[in-house]
């Protein structure tokens, strides 16, 4: 007799909810008009407005103004003597909320970075910040958890107190955490995963009730890994360990410059050509990293003594010698490492070092996407060097000197032992999704506390879920001394609970073996993360019999126009 597997794979429409659906985007082009608000304001009175002043009010020792232009209505602040000079507007706070924030700014003369801040009774939130323009408007996105319960009040401050701030299309709208929980589950539907239809048939084309179907996952499509040291090269145990889980890594300091050449013309590449050859082995891909660190002391200890002349011979022979070696080998290169906070090199070589380092990659490895890596991007709201308005103005001087580069952006991800802000994470990752490049997550951590674990899945979730995340790279590499921040096993490879809570979401991405038996009509309906799958179908007709098919489950755009494979299997 004959069985048929008959799969279609279609996209899931999504999850109904009864919560609001979350809004990921965002705009980072200047506009002369500003858009709507996002959520219609949410609880923000008077969010565009059009209705005077009402709800506005000075804050500090500001004058404020009504305004039109062009029809359309804002707000001004004006005679500004001190940065939190501004407009501002109560509202009230409910503890443990999730709070989203966007409005869109002007100032009057300049490019001038313009805060949001909410004032509690507990102190003050910086809610996100925007490299505001004049004669065009520009959206800042952001949000905060509330720790307290009460009046608060928002407003927008400046340092450059010369310049008018203008306001317009402000919404702050809140979640409950199960509603935030609920916008994952919503995005991972969606973006993470699609429906796949089994059916099973007889020869006579007949439907197979009871077919039982084993599907597993080989390799995810999304990539999640971990960094790797040296101590993994003869260690078996921590080989075994580390290949059975993760699909992508990142060498912690053997790409590094100053180990690949501790001496002028040294080069030493023993280590990382010994790691490379170990990922391959088990398909795992690599993250080159990285070429440049602008910041100073991650330098070769002889590199501090060149003229700006020699530096740059060397800087130009590094290239050479690294790129050209590994051309084609890694997924990404981190090029000029940190160089939102730190500027070694172009205090030595010229402000447009990054840039010209950018393009000189490119020509070695044409096909690799070249990646500014940064921390703080998304951790921490109070980091103005690495605000995504920062991060974008980056980009754009990178781009400058070659708008083809294959750009990616790196967002580090080292938390600290302060409460995550999730609202400013999301937003901050909604931003820097408008620039249409690949963003990873490429060296993620939790410092030790008591709600480590906690914030570790928490974060990656978060990170996961965001359909503008393409891939993520935890930064725990193991040593026998102890980890960077936040080890995954004891010396023994047993898991701490941080690598439980690894082990847990694997599972929960599509690891686990998918069981499930056709109905009356020979069909199985299932939701598979993107991969490459094993298909096993038995049935009680044929026992200690059954047939094996691998198939893949991908994206949408991934597909050609015919979404449906028919597959024909003897019995």
């Amino acid at each position: 007799m004959n069985i048929i597997l008959l799969m279609y794979v279609i996209i899931l429409a999504g999850i109904e909810a009864e919560a609001l659906s979350y809004d990921y985007t965002a705009n980072i082009e200047c506009l002369t008009i500003p858009q709507k608000p996002q959520y219609n304001g949410g609880i923000i009175q008077n969010p565009e407005i059009n209705d005077g002043l009402q709800g506005w009010t000075s804050f500090g020792e500001s004058k404020i103004q009504h305004r039109e232009s062009l029809g359309n209505k804002y707000v001004v602040a004006h005679s500004r003597n001190q940065p939190y000079d501004s407009v501002s507007q109560k509202i009230h706070l409910q503890k443990g909320m999730y709070y989203t924030l966007s409005a869109w700014l002007q100032v009057s003369n300049g490019n001038v970075p313009v805060t949001a801040v909410v004032k509690t009774n507990e102190g003050f939130k910086f809610c996100g910040v925007i490299f505001a323009e004049s004669n065009c408007w520009s959206m800042l996105k952001g949000g905060f958890i509330a720790d307290t319960s009460g009046e608060a009040e928002l407003y927008f401050e400046s340092n450059n107190t010369y310049v008018e701030i203008w306001i317009d299309s402000v919404s702050l709208q809140p979640f409950t955490e199960q509603q935030w929980k609920s916008h994952q589950d919503q995005s991972i539907e969606k973006e993470r995963k699609r429906k796949v239809l089994v059916q099973a048939l007889d020869e006579q084309g007949h439907p197979l009730p009871n077919a039982s179907i084993y599907i597993t996952l080989n390799k995810p499509k999304f990539p999640f890994g971990s960094a790797i040291n040296s101590n993994i090269i003869n260690n078996r145990a921590y080989q075994d360990w580390f290949s059975s889980r993760f699909t992508v890594t990142t060498f912690e300091n053997e790409m590094k410059w100053y180990t690949n050449e501790y001496a002028p013309g040294k080069d030493n590449y023993f280590q990382a050509d010994q790691m490379l050859q170990f990922a391959k082995s088990h398909n795992i891909t690599v993250r080159g990293h990285n070429i440049f660190n602008d910041d100073p002391k991650y330098q070769p200890k002889w590199v501090y003594s060149l003229s700006p002349n020699q530096l740059n011979l060397a800087v130009q022979k590094r290239m050479n010698s690294v790129v050209g070696r590994y051309k084609g080998q890694v997924i990404g290169w981190d090029v000029v490492n940190e160089n939102l906070h730190f500027s070694f090199f172009e205090g030595k070589l010229g402000q447009d070092f990054s840039a010209k380092a950018f393009n000189k990659v490119h020509n070695i490895d044409p096909q690799t996407t070249l990646f500014i890596n940064e921390f703080n991007t998304i951790e921490d709201s109070r980091d103005g060097l690495s605000s995504p308005s920062n991060y974008i103005q980056k980009i754009k001087q990178i781009q400058s000197v070659n708008r083809q580069l294959p750009l990616g952006i790196g967002l580090e991800s080292h938390f600290s032992s302060l409460p995550l802000n999730f609202p400013y994470m999301r937003a901050s990752i909604d931003t820097l999704t408008a620039s249409r490049l690949p963003i990873w997550i490429t060296e993620l951590d939790v410092a030790s506390q008591p709600n480590q674990v906690q914030y570790l899945e928490q974060a990656l979730r978060e990170a996961h879920s965001h359909p503008g995340v393409q891939g993520i790279v935890m930064w725990t590499a193991w040593t026998p001394q102890g980890c960077y921040k936040m080890c995954l096993t004891d010396n023994n490879f047993k898991n701490l609970p941080t690598g439980d809570v690894v082990d847990k979401l694997i599972s929960e991405w599509g690891k686990a073996q998918v069981l499930g038996t056709t109905d009356q009509n020979g069909l199985l309906e299932l939701s598979l993360f993107h991969g490459d799958y094993k298909i096993q179908i038995n049935h009680p007709i044929k026992k200690n019999y059954s047939i094996i098919h691998h198939m893949q489950v991908l994206p949408k755009e991934d597909y050609s126009n015919k979404t449906t494979q028919l597959i024909q299997l003897l019995v």
